[in-house]
């Protein structure tokens, strides 16, 4: 099976999962629409969608990358366009990916379809593309360019392959810049000074105009050519501050007891266990992800991915918000595909006993998960 097949499977799954519905905080639609008619600042139709009053208007103040990709289905249906549809397409094509990644490391075959499997299932990759609220298709999307970026530099590291899909993801989950770095290192790795002249051209040759129409979007949308969105929101959220960062030091013990002990609820009634809409620890959702810590070589790229999951876990420990509504820890996607190449590069020669367990326990409750959100916290309908 190769990896269009795996994903063109893995986003059927994801599509028959949604009930085809279309969410209703479909921001990214409307913020598609308000390109498609000329400008940035969108007609709000109510407090259920998160927009930043601005200047007198209302503005998305996530990542546009989803948006774009939307743009002929809003061309076609307007505000009616499913943007559920496009979170599932993401989903699937991480998935491809991941697969595509395990061929390219040479992990056996049933190591491989394990480790996919959990990547889907046991992280919150399927439970965002399934509802495809405007934050959980951002994951989504920056999840589906990271691992692409990621296979690539994995495969033939052609830079601006590697570039593009970086940049994309950068532009579906800011923090994703921090990974632009990771990229440029492994695409430098044993070239000649030639070689490494060429590669270094094209990637700045795909970056720089992605700087350049970020600066331009600040500018259009709050006349400064830095982002100010996410700091204004904070200083006006009510679990917020109205001075200073989001980013601050005093979150850190709330997010790592999110991150690592957010226990499930028990009761003595059906369904017995269930979750607040808060989410739960990765402990609990996902202790597959241990594994990770038993990758050795290549030492480079071991390094390299550990790298990429400081950079882009350490944000998340310190931000204000860990995440709200969620059934597990989403934030933690902006690393997870980092973790799994190094899960990957573990598996090379098959997975002990012991990781089969993690991955198997990691996808039943993914899949409990699913069933539990569905059915209780937020049927689709």
């Amino acid at each position: 099976m190769n990896a269009l097949c795996v994903g063109a499977v893995a986003t059927l799954l994801i599509a028959i999962s949604t009930g085809l519905r279309s969410t209703p905080y479909n921001n990214y639609v409307l913020l598609a629409e308000a390109v498609l008619h000329g400008h940035l600042w969108i007609e709000w139709p109510g407090s259920a969608i998160d927009a930043l009053k601005f200047g007198g208007r209302y503005y998305v103040i996530e990542a546009p990358v989803p948006a774009l990709f939307l743009l002929p289905l809003v061309a076609a249906f307007g505000t009616h366009a499913n943007q559920t549809l496009l979170a599932t397409l993401f989903g699937g094509v991480a998935v491809g990916a991941a697969w595509q990644i395990g061929t390219r490391l040479e992990v056996p075959t049933s190591a491989r379809v394990l480790l996919v499997a959990f990547f889907m299932i046991g992280t919150d990759l399927w439970w965002c593309s399934m509802y495809g609220d405007v934050w959980f298709i951002a994951h989504s999307s920056a999840v589906c360019f990271t691992m692409l970026a990621l296979a690539e530099v994995l495969g033939k590291r052609r830079a601006w392959i590697v570039a593009l899909c970086g940049g994309l993801a950068a532009g579906s989950r800011f923090n994703l810049v921090a990974a632009l770095p990771v990229y440029a290192y492994l695409l430098s790795r044993e070239r000649s000074t030639g070689d490494l002249r060429k590669v270094a051209l094209a990637f700045c040759a795909v970056l720089v105009p992605f700087a350049l129409a970020w600066v331009a979007y600040n500018l259009a949308r709050w006349g400064v050519p830095n982002d100010i969105g996410y700091a204004t929101w904070y200083h006006q959220d009510q679990i917020g501050d109205p001075t200073g960062p989001p980013f601050k030091l005093k979150y850190l013990p709330i997010e790592l007891y999110s991150f690592f002990v957010l226990p499930p609820l028990f009761a003595r009634h059906f369904p017995y266990i269930s979750t607040t809409n808060a989410g739960l620890a990765l402990t609990w959702t996902s202790p597959a992800l241990v594994f990770a810590f038993f990758a050795r070589r290549p030492r480079a790229v071991v390094g390299a991915m550990w790298a990429a999951v400081a950079l882009l876990a350490i944000p998340n420990l310190v931000y204000y918000a860990q995440g709200a509504t969620q059934f597990g820890m989403r934030h933690a996607l902006d690393f997870e595909p980092f973790l799994l190449v190094l899960m990957m590069l573990a598996a090379r020669t098959g997975l002990p006993v012991w990781a089969n367990v993690l991955c198997a326990y990691s996808i039943a409750v993914g899949v409990w998960g699913l069933w539990f959100w569905r059915t209780f916290w937020r049927p689709l309908y």
